[in-house]
C-alpha cells in the first residue's frame, strides 16, 4: 500500500485558532513565530505530532513554517528527530517555498537531509533565477525538487517546461490535484501526462473551478478516487499526501476530523 501522509500545512490556521482573516501568509507568519523559539519548540512540535498521530497517521509531509531552515538550529533538528522517534513517525518531504537564493536552497537541502527526507515539495524562486546553479545544488546534496502546480500552472505542459530535460533526475513534480481542479484541468488527465515525472502527490479536492476552497473527498469537483486508482494502475508506489486547508474566512476551521475521515476513504480505495 502507498504510504499516506498528513500534509502539515493543513494546519496553516492552527496557531491563529483557525481564524484566518488576511490569507495564507498570515498563517505562515504566525506558524513560524510559534515554532521558532527553541525554549518552547520541543513541547510544541511534540504536541503537533501527537495531534496528527491521534488521527491515524504515522507519516507527514512537513510544512516548512513548522521547521524552517532560516531559524532551525542543530538543537531544533535534534529535538524534532527525537519527537519523531518517540511517536514512531517519519517525514517524507519538506513542503512549501524552498529558497529564493543559492544559500537558502542549500539550507533547505541540508535540513531535508538532516530529517531523512530528501524531497523538497513546492517551489523554488531560485530555480527560475539561476537554473543551472539550483540544479547543481540539488544534485550535490542528492535532494529532489518536486515542483508543485499552483495558480500559474494552467496545464501539465507548464510543469513539463519547468522540469525540462537538464535536471538529471533532480527535478520532478508534486501533483496537487486541487489546483488542477481550481484551474479547470482534469486532475486524472494531468496525472496521465505527468506520470513519468511524479515524485509525490498532494490529494486535495476543491468545491468549484476558479475558487480554491478545499473540501472532503467526494464533495468537490476533483475525481480523487479516479486519480488514486490511476496512480495505482500505472505503478506509482510513492506517497499520497492528504491536503485540506480550510483557512479562507469565513470558511476557516480545524480540518483534523475531516482529514481522519479522508484517511479512511483513501485506505479503502487502496485495498
Amino acid at each position: 500500500m502507498n504510504p499516506i501522509s498528513f500534509i502539515t500545512a493543513n494546519y496553516v490556521g492552527r496557531e491563529l485558532g483557525f481564524h484566518v482573516t488576511e490569507g495564507w501568509m498570515q498563517g505562515d507568519r504566525a506558524t513560524n513565530a510559534y515554532f521558532a523559539p527553541i525554549e518552547t519548540f520541543e513541547g510544541r512540535f511534540d504536541a503537533l505530532l501527537s495531534q496528527i498521530k491521534a488521527l491515524g497517521f504515522d507519516t507527514i509531509d512537513l510544512w516548512v513554517a513548522q521547521l524552517h531552515w532560516s531559524w532551525a538550529t542543530a538543537e531544533h533538528i535534534a529535538l524534532a528527530r527525537a519527537a519523531l522517534a518517540r511517536h514512531g513517525m517519519r517525514i517524507t518531504s519538506l513542503a512549501g517555498g524552498v529558497g529564493a537564493t543559492a544559500d537558502e536552497l542549500t539550507a533547505a537541502c541540508r535540513l531535508a537531509l538532516a530529517l531523512d527526507a530528501p524531497i523538497l515539495a513546492g517551489s523554488s524562486p531560485f530555480l527560475k533565477h539561476d537554473r543551472a546553479t539550483a540544479i547543481a545544488i540539488l544534485q550535490q546534496h542528492g535532494v529532489r525538487l518536486a515542483l508543485e502546480n499552483h495558480p500559474d500552472e494552467k496545464t501539465p505542459a507548464d510543469i513539463l517546461r519547468m522540469i525540462g530535460t537538464d535536471g538529471g533526475g533532480a527535478l520532478g513534480t508534486a501533483v496537487d490535484t486541487g489546483w488542477w481542479g481550481t484551474n479547470g484541468y482534469d486532475a486524472a488527465e494531468a496525472i496521465r501526462e505527468l506520470r513519468p515525472h511524479i515524485i509525490t502527490v498532494h490529494l486535495k479536492d476543491v468545491l468549484a473551478v476558479g475558487e480554491h476552497l478545499t473540501c472532503v473527498y467526494g464533495q468537490g469537483i476533483v475525481p480523487i478516487e479516479q486519480c488514486v486508482r490511476l496512480l495505482r494502475e500505472t505503478g506509482y508506489s510513492g506517497v499520497l499526501g492528504i491536503e485540506h486547508e480550510p483557512f479562507i474566512a469565513p470558511h476557516s476551521y480545524d480540518p483534523s476530523a475531516e482529514c481522519a475521515r479522508m484517511l479512511q476513504m483513501l485506505r479503502g480505495w487502496l485495498r
